[in-house]
This record gives C-alpha cells, sequence and structure tokens, in this order.
C-alpha cells in the first residue's frame, strides 16, 4: 500500500473515533468518496491496524444503527421550516 494511502487510512480512522462521525461527515471531511471511507476503514486499516480498525468499526456500526433516527430528525426539520416559511 502507499504511504500516502496509509497515512490517509490511519486518519480518517482517528478522525471518525474522535468525532464519531458518520461515513458522510469522514468523506467530507477528507474530500473523498464514501465508498473509499468504508473501504478504508473495513479493509485496509485492518491490514495496518488492528485495534484501531475494531474501534472505528464499533464507531460506523453505531452510527448504522441510528441512521433511521437521524433521518427521521431532517424530515421533522424539514416540515417544521416549511410550516414557518409559510410553504
Amino acid at each position: 500500500m502507499k504511504d500516502y494511502i496509509s497515512d490517509r487510512v490511519i486518519l480518517l480512522a482517528e478522525y471518525i473515533i474522535e468525532n464519531k462521525a458518520t461515513v458522510r461527515k469522514a468523506a467530507k471531511q477528507f474530500n473523498i468518496s464514501k465508498s473509499t471511507v468504508h473501504k478504508d476503514i473495513t479493509e485496509r486499516l485492518l491490514l495496518l491496524n488492528a485495534a484501531l480498525a475494531k474501534k472505528a468499526k464499533e464507531v460506523l456500526e453505531e452510527n448504522k444503527a441510528n441512521r433511521h433516527i437521524r433521518g427521521g430528525m431532517a424530515t421533522k426539520q424539514k416540515y417544521q421550516n416549511e410550516k414557518r416559511m409559510g410553504a
């Protein structure tokens, strides 16, 4: 694996763990695709640092389990904003 990829993978994992970031948020922060984030965390990180991979995967699993709640809250917010604007 190239050095810049290895560096990105480690930084990405640390960012996700420290910020409890979603895949989408991490992808935006690092200016990469969501599929690249997923591949970095689930495949590449495991080869570099298994302990870090486990922690990062736990955060992503927690985010995945709660995504329906965030989606519902976003929908609620959307309709509240529309109601305030008189739409």
